[in-house]
């Protein structure tokens, strides 16, 4: 596992955003929040496993998709499929020791 570089963004509109390779927090002490960080790892994972650029076309492209489908930028946020992986795992904090690679294509409905 590496370790990621934290960047504290005091005007960051959420608590947290992986951005390979650093995670940006709105405040220092969610440096503590386990499951918070384990959800923006497992977008790290992601990121690496799409080489970074692509992950980041696919998660707008999704985005955009789904901001037509769902109307609203919270629904069409939660169900873009990167989202979908992080927030169901990441309260299992040995999720990422275990993964399989590519397992953001379960929440798509591509693989079981």
């Amino acid at each position: 596992m590496h370790y990621p570089y934290f960047i504290i963004f005091k005007n960051l509109h959420v608590q947290g955003m992986a951005l390979y390779p650093f995670i940006l927090l709105r405040e220092k002490s969610y440096i503590e929040d386990k499951v918070l960080i384990n959800h923006e790892l497992i977008h790290h994972r992601q990121e690496l496993e799409l080489l970074i650029i692509p992950f980041y076309i696919l998660y707008l492209s999704h985005y955009l998709i789904n901001r037509v489908k769902y109307k609203t930028h919270h629904q069409a946020y939660l169900n873009i499929i990167f989202e979908r992986e992080a927030y169901a795992n990441a309260s299992d904090l040995n999720y990422l020791k275990k993964r399989r690679t590519f397992s953001f294509l379960k929440y798509a409905g591509f693989i079981n």
